[in-house]
């Protein structure tokens, strides 16, 4: 692959640009089997409120990942598949204790942090390689994912009261 790749629109972009789309991708396709496992497997009724904007949340990571996959497509490359996935969000498990709802909040917070990392790093490089389309991908999911980030804050501070 070339360092630039001339896109249809007659743009150019980096591989930069195509490794941070690819990044991007696999994280919210983790975050989605993240959320989805830890808004099965917690329980008790304090849980509740978060496994519901966990279930709420899924839908949202997806509709990222797809965004993301369909502007690799557009740059003449393609999103990874499974074999081609390496986990990263070791603190988002699922905790062995059920109840341990602030342990999935910390896990969310830390994929969030991570989230919101890369995709400020994506804005910067595809502002370099003056790609506008992506930049503006990457601004837009970068505020659901500050959002999200300032939802599960407010449930920590819930949390480290009781």
């Amino acid at each position: 692959m070339s360092k630039y790749l001339a896109t249809q629109e007659g743009t150019m972009t980096n591989d930069e640009v195509i490794d941070l789309l690819q990044k991007a991708y696999s994280d919210e396709i983790e975050t989605v089997m993240n959320y989805m496992t830890n808004s099965i497997v917690l329980d008790g009724v304090s849980a509740e409120e978060v496994k519901t904007s966990l279930q709420t949340d899924i839908q949202e990571e997806l509709n990222h990942a797809e965004m993301l996959g369909q502007r690799l497509k557009q740059l003449d490359s393609r999103p990874p598949g499974s074999a081609e996935f390496e986990a990263r969000q070791h603190s988002l498990q699922p905790p062995e204790d059920s109840t341990d709802v602030l342990s999935v909040i910390e896990g969310v917070l830390d994929a969030e942090n991570d989230a919101i990392e890369t995709y400020r790093k994506l804005i910067d490089a595809a502002e370099d390689a003056n790609d506008p389309v992506t930049e503006d991908i990457a601004v837009t999911v970068l505020a659901d994912e500050e959002a999200h980030r300032t939802e599960f804050r407010g449930f920590r501070k819930e949390y480290r009261q009781d």
